[in-house]
């Protein structure tokens, strides 16, 4: 069984909890604070439709540098103070590290050059991709896919990058089908118990990397299991309710990064990193309207009610009429924290906290989940547990009771069709066993299969 290491909120007063502050900011190498009273920019960009192979580097690494020029080019023009970029390596990126550690390099060499020519910050946050969830993996922690997202993180790493994240996806296995057939007790197992399963293992080795190569483990992101449910519910295939309950419980899960050494800022796409801020006071990156180019969302401006940095999720390097996609979403990204930041210095962060909030909140479950007073309050009865267990099924009671106390207010609106799915998942979660030894053993049975191969787990 596992304790969750968290007791109490950073947060006690939520005029403290706002963007651009957190209680335990984060100090780079080069003096950029993040959380430290102001909104920067995450940019995040990728390749244009190309095969990625050994007779392609050339071109790749070419990609990659004039990506980062131009985006250097425009940020410097509009005066941004300072800024983070996000590789998200693509696959086979991954499966040769090597390869993922020459872009990095090139990357890493014209941020450089901007920062001794033009004063212009940077910094790196390296992401591979969790490549276990390929058949072919043997185990979830050995083996060559779990040697080479080690051997990507610390190669990157000692070629300059700042920040270590990835987008795990142990138990991702089991919650494609329980987001597929809205099963809230399959979801539980996959998060609160697969996912913190592997989340301890993976994130204390990550945490050694960051340590050995003096960089930063930041932190992971629930993308593949709550922004997959958001999606789907935003294309009308599961309810919203669902995928707002799942988007709750997946912070118990991402809180493990935390627990295991992390420092932040959380990553992006996950957008339970409210919740991490809450808890663990560390800074978060989110995204909204500005990550259209990425995938569309109920939550535009919410999102950036507590953000730290402002990110744009991805955008591959492809030619509009304004320029390079990654210089127009770094446009966008620089005149949105400009806005949030002007705010701050105006005295006015809470109001247009609250303005972000209000304008999205009502109008999806998803959104209402992310409100500040929600999130602390979820938060406060997420930590009141002792094992992660018992507090992944507290959050999803806490977050069904909110949703239906803001359904009872005409705080937020929830399609007809959906609220049965309210009474439905509560009567799922109070007929669940307080032991998890007991749980586990039924679901492992019960999910037992081609995708889901315990032994993997050590289960």
């Amino acid at each position: 069984m596992s304790d969750l290491k968290y007791n109490k909120l950073s947060y006690s007063n939520i005029k403290d909890f706002t963007y651009g502050k957190a209680i335990n900011p984060v100090k780079l190498k080069n003096g950029i604070i993040i959380g430290g009273g102001y909104v920067l920019p995450e940019i995040n960009f990728t390749l244009p439709p190309m095969d990625v192979n050994g007779n392609t580097m050339d071109a790749v690494i070419k990609q990659y540098g004039e990506m980062i020029e131009d985006i250097c080019k425009r940020a410097y023009e509009l005066h941004v103070p300072a800024f983070i970029t996000e590789i998200e390596l693509v696959p086979p990126t991954t499966y040769n590290p090597q390869w993922g550690i020459d872009i990095t390099k090139k990357v890493k060499e014209i941020l450089k050059k901007y920062e001794d020519n033009k004063g212009l910050k940077s910094a790196i946050r390296i992401t591979p991709v969790d490549i276990r969830e390929d058949k072919l993996s043997c185990h979830m922690w050995k083996g060559n896919h779990w040697e080479n997202i080690m051997r990507t993180f610390e190669g990157c790493a000692m070629e300059g990058a700042d920040l270590l994240s990835i987008e795990s996806i142990g138990g991702k296995d089991v919650h494609d089908d329980a987001v597929m057939y809205c099963e809230i007790k399959k979801s539980l197992f996959a998060l609160g118990i697969l996912g913190v399963k592997d989340m301890e293992v993976l994130w204390g080795e990550i945490a050694k990397i960051a340590e050995k190569t003096g960089t930063i483990a930041a932190g992971d992101t629930a993308c593949g299991f709550a922004n997959t449910a958001m999606v789907l519910a935003d294309r009308g295939y599961v309810p919203k309710l669902f995928s707002a309950v799942v988007r709750v419980m997946a912070a118990v899960r991402s809180l493990v990064a935390l627990e295991q050494g992390a420092l932040g800022p959380h990553k992006d796409c996950g957008y339970e990193g409210v919740y991490i801020k809450a808890i663990t006071g560390t800074p978060i990156s989110m995204e909204g309207k500005s990550s259209a180019c990425a995938h569309l969302s109920p939550l535009g401006n919410i999102a950036g009610a507590l953000a730290d940095l402002w990110s744009n999720e991805s955008v591959q390097n492809v030619k509009l009429l304004g320029g390079p996609a990654p210089t127009v979403s770094m446009e966008q990204l620089a005149y949105d924290c400009r806005l949030m930041n002007l705010a701050a210095d105006k005295g006015e962060t809470i109001l247009f906290r609250d303005l972000l909030t209000d304008s999205d909140s009502k109008y999806d479950p998803q959104a209402y989940v992310l409100r500040p007073d929600i999130v602390l309050r979820i938060s406060e009865r997420i930590v009141s547990k002792g094992t992660h267990y018992d507090a992944i099924k507290e959050a999803a009671m806490a977050a069904l009771e909110e949703m239906q106390k803001g359904l009872e207010n005409d705080e937020l609106n929830v399609e007809e069709r959906e609220i049965s799915w309210l009474d439905a998942m509560k009567s799922q979660i109070d007929n669940l066993t307080d032991d998890e030894e007991i749980f586990t053993q039924s679901m492992v049975e019960e999910t037992r299969g081609d995708k889901f191969i315990p032994e993997k787990y050590n289960l």
